[in-house]
């Protein structure tokens, strides 16, 4: 059934104004909704630490009023006359980007993450010319290509943080052939990205070695998570033990650390490769490897398809995130506590419940 906007939507939400860090309630438009957009009530938005960056202007090309969240998951309300693969009432989501121009070697591989024209979800320009927003507010418009559907037995705020941290460590476990039953892969970094790698790995029938620069973390790594073995990164003795150990190592740390040690755990023909975004350049030697035909690669995201494949993984694994679900008002306490690192492992705001009541 049809029922297209003729005007763009109201939204409210909560935006940074500029790169002091700090968010508010936020009054905005929806662009408008064409035949091929699917509309819904968001109910849950994660909040990764890439928000972070932005809301900061960290990475440099943030635009304000900037409404983060990437990490979207709610319930359709409307769906345009030439949607194909959305009802209203389907629980869905949408990830990292929102466009892409479809045509490229990058898009007819499925694979739009890598699209020269891709549009992120926020802080960026849709084809219409106006601002994409983010998550962070009470409804969504999309494009039903860049929709995904959430299995029903997937609950939806331990679901959204799949849509970025999810993709984001299955793909390259994936790509890089690092989902082999009895291969032996590390996990650097035990954060929102870390703690789904190990989980999408252990359902692979990987083993998995968590690498670490706090010790206390060793518990809740192996008991809760499933973890193989612990690797504490700072301690040298067992770092020499466990050299040339390691098919392939996903590191997930977004800040300042050395590769050389991690070079160092990789088997001849072992894969290092990076999913954090660290602000600054980290040092590559290049010596390392040379001697065992060694690689060290970056993967973002995934393609619509993949993506989608993820979400079905995990439901048929009963992968989710470990979420602390918080109020739209605790938001900036939130992003204090994410930049310190003082979180297990994913806020996600319970946009549903406390966005249109505290606004």
């Amino acid at each position: 059934m049809s029922n297209e906007q003729e005007h763009p939507r109201k939204a409210v939400g909560w935006a940074a104004r500029d790169s002091s860090g700090v968010l508010s309630p936020f009054s905005f438009s929806r662009r408008e909704s064409g035949e091929k957009d699917v509309t819904f009530k968001v109910l849950y938005c994660g909040i990764c630490h890439s928000d972070l960056h932005m809301v900061k202007n960290e990475w440099g090309f943030s635009t304000y009023p900037l409404v983060p969240g990437h990490e979207i998951v709610g319930e359709v309300t409307e769906v345009g006359s030439n949607v194909q693969k959305f009802k209203v009432g389907d629980k869905v989501g949408v990830g990292c980007i929102v466009g892409a121009c479809r045509s490229c070697d990058s898009c007819t591989d499925h694979l739009e993450n890598y699209c020269p024209k891709q549009i992120l979800t926020y802080s960026a320009k849709y084809y219409d010319g106006t601002t994409t927003y983010g998550g962070y507010s009470d409804i969504m418009v999309a494009d039903e290509h860049f929709v995904l559907r959430i299995p029903d037995n997937l609950p939806l705020d331990c679901a959204a943080p799949l849509l970025c941290a999810g993709i984001t460590t299955y793909s390259p476990l994936r790509y890089f052939g690092l989902d082999k039953p009895g291969m032996h892969v590390g996990v650097v970094g035990l954060g929102g990205l870390g703690h789904v790698a190990v989980k999408f790995a252990k359902a692979m029938g990987v083993k998995v070695t968590v690498i670490s620069t706090s010790p206390n973390k060793e518990e809740e790594a192996v008991k809760h998570l499933g973890a193989d073995s612990f690797l504490v990164s700072r301690d040298q003795d067992q770092m020499q033990a466990a050299i040339g150990t390691m098919d392939g190592i996903i590191d997930t740390v977004s800040a300042q650390h050395p590769l050389l040690p991690l070079i160092g755990l990789l088997k001849s023909h072992g894969k290092l490769v990076m999913v954090g975004a660290p602000e600054k350049p980290l040092e590559l030697p290049v010596f390392p490897l040379l001697m065992g035909r060694k690689m060290v690669a970056g993967s973002g995201i995934g393609g619509m398809k993949e993506t989608q494949e993820m979400i079905n993984f995990a439901a048929k694994h009963n992968i989710t995130a470990d979420i602390e679900v918080i109020p739209i008002d605790y938001l900036n306490t939130a992003m204090e506590r994410l930049a310190k690192a003082d979180v297990r492992y994913r806020f996600v705001i319970d946009i549903g419940n406390t966005l249109k009541a505290r606004s």
